[in-house]
């Protein structure tokens, strides 16, 4: 059964699910004389021009029983001649075979899409009630998502517009499903392709206890912002990712990395599972509702600017994990340990002195999602970098008398309807740390360089130790396998030795002053720091001999090690009290 009176409605079948085909029908109630249709050419919260348009075919249109006229206007526009008031009907196939959390996915065991690559955004009617049903569902096959269902109806779902439509994932098959509460809300889980043994029941408690923990933070005792959530995690044998959305996530991750039943001990795969989770639950707030104003209107047809992925990705990369600390499922030891990883990782990018990380969020489109080997020397992560800028806020803040916790609740209640602008959040920053602060913050965000962490880690009590780095690192290499040693350059860093010694990316090196290698590290027992050596490398099938001079103020030669100091001043120990709960 359907609401024959949905003006935009759409019949996504499944009959060809082996061969990763949905076949679309839209049905337009009242179209248009010259009716616009479009594909989206990007999912929001993924910046990038992903052309879904490339895998739909077969475009026909029909309208009171005659065939109408379909011309397509670009890479993703078509336009459909219309007579009379009859209904347009329009059908279509979409191919699907993309397991990422972006885009759709069908065979004959599973199914997932976001609405984004299967359906046609009926131009002018956008604000109008949106209709999905889905049909042709194998035997056994369920469906989990967030968007409301139709009473009454099996399969059919109902939105308030198109950006709602677009927003919630649909994800297809037999999974596993649990159920929990969290803030007074009903929290759905759905699991794809686990192993035997997964523990449903402790990732439910573990993520009910990160979902507590965020209500708690954003609104207190109060409710969130949403009546009902899901998370859709997709286990495959080797994937990781996570797309936020209003009131879901579509989620991938390693099968090795979901909880094992009588495995008690947190795992690294499982804490870096939950802190995705915590990621992208984090942002049903801050991106989805609490937005950067350029994003109040989407255009789905081409790049959306904003100088600002710093703050909504890399602050929202600087809670996810310390949601973790905060719902008690790690110590602050670990915790710690988590940013030392972030601060090492960002040390070893050259491209944080060529790229501010506002820049770098006004680049996502062109740069992010397009990594090649040259990416750590031209660019900077906003999620990384981002993250470390609100921890240095946050610690500036507190020892000020205020919290980052207190900044984003402030900007929650000012900017939900606006929007968030750069000089909006230095102006709030400002009222509560002073001007100084807000200038420190503008400087952190648009200047190339370091940023100064060691005192405000000192001001937390925190030891900042160092440890010897691997030597690949401290020769400027990042190393991935090879086929024939095991060791082949996948990126020189800028200002390196390998760079002086003329290694490129590709290279493979196959001996070290005449010892053939299987591990580069193998060849620090007799290299030592500052003495030149030679390497036999192999390059477009030709062997090469380079010689390389190893730097002994290599400034990746260590890697910071943070741990909690043990005898803190009484300053240092109230505020690491409230940062971390200690």
């Amino acid at each position: 059964m359907t609401n024959p009176l949905a003006p935009v409605q759409y019949r996504v079948d499944l009959a060809d699910a082996a061969a990763h085909r949905y076949r679309v029908t839209l049905t337009v109630r009242d179209a248009a004389p010259e009716q616009l249709l479009s594909l989206p050419v990007w999912i929001p919260g993924s910046y990038m021009v992903r052309e879904f348009g490339r895998h739909l075919s077969g475009i026909t249109a029909r309208q009171g029983g005659r065939e109408r006229a379909v011309q397509q206007l670009d890479k993703t526009t078509w336009q459909v001649a219309t007579s009379g008031r009859a209904a347009l009907s329009v059908s279509y196939e979409v191919y699907a075979f993309d397991t990422s959390v972006r885009t759709a996915f069908l065979d004959d065991r599973r199914g997932f899409f976001n609405a984004t690559s299967l359906c046609l955004r009926v131009h002018g009617q956008e604000a109008r009630d949106h209709q999905l049903q889905i049909t042709g569902l194998p035997a056994g096959w369920d469906v989990a998502t967030a968007m409301p269902a139709l009473a009454g109806a099996r399969h059919v779902f109902v939105s308030a517009g198109y950006d709602e439509l677009v927003d919630h994932p649909v994800e297809l098959g037999r999974f596993w499903r649990g159920r929990f509460e969290a803030g007074g809300v009903p929290h759905e889980f759905v699991v794809a392709g686990a192993w035997p043994g997964f523990d449903g029941e402790r990732l439910l408690a573990d993520t009910r206890r990160i979902c507590a923990a965020q209500i708690a933070f954003w609104h207190g005792r109060g409710k969130p912002p949403f009546g009902r959530y899901v998370f859709l995690l997709n286990a495959v044998e080797e994937g990781y990712g996570g797309l936020e959305h209003r009131a879901s996530t579509a989620l991938l991750c390693n099968r090795r990395d979901l909880p094992r039943t009588g495995q008690a001990a947190m795992g690294e795969g499982y804490l870096t599972l939950l802190g995705l989770i915590s990621h992208e639950y984090f942002h049903t707030w801050n991106v989805k509702r609490l937005k950067p104003r350029e994003f109040l209107q989407f255009d789905y047809s081409r790049e959306n600017y904003t100088e600002l992925l710093w703050f909504f990705e890399g602050f929202t990369s600087y809670y996810d994990d310390l949601m973790l600390r905060r719902a008690g499922l790690i110590d602050s030891a670990r915790y710690l340990k988590l940013i030392a990883r972030t601060v090492n990782g960002v040390g070893a990018t050259p491209g944080q002195q060529v790229q501010s990380v506002a820049e770098a969020s006004f680049d996502a489109w062109v740069k992010y999602y397009r990594p090649d080997e040259n990416t750590p020397n031209a660019t900077v992560s906003y999620y990384t970098k981002g993250s470390l800028v609100a921890l240095l806020l946050d610690l500036h803040l507190r020892r000020a008398g205020h919290s980052l916790d207190a900044l984003m609740r402030r900007l929650w209640k000012v900017a939900l309807r606006d929007g968030v602008t750069e000089p909006l959040l230095l102006d709030e920053v400002a009222a509560m740390g002073g001007s100084a602060m807000a200038e420190a913050l503008r400087g952190w965000v648009h200047d190339r360089r370091a940023l100064p962490l060691d005192e405000a880690f000192a001001s937390a009590g925190v030891h900042i130790g160092h440890e010897p780095g691997a030597w690949a690192a401290a020769l400027g290499l990042k190393l991935s396998e090879g086929a024939l040693t095991g060791v082949q350059v996948k990126t020189v860093l800028r200002g390196s030795a390998a760079e002086a010694a003329g290694l490129s990316a590709g290279d493979e090196v196959l001996a070290v002053d005449g010892w053939r290698i299987r591990r580069l590290e193998d060849a620090r027992q007799w290299v030592a720091d500052g003495r030149p050596c030679e390497l036999l490398v192999v390059r477009d099938q030709r062997v090469h001999t380079l010689a390389l001079r190893p730097r002994a103020d290599s400034p990746w030669a260590q890697t910071v090690a943070l741990t909690p100091e043990a005898a803190p001043s009484a300053t240092a120990r109230a505020l690491r009290k409230a940062w971390l709960g200690d």
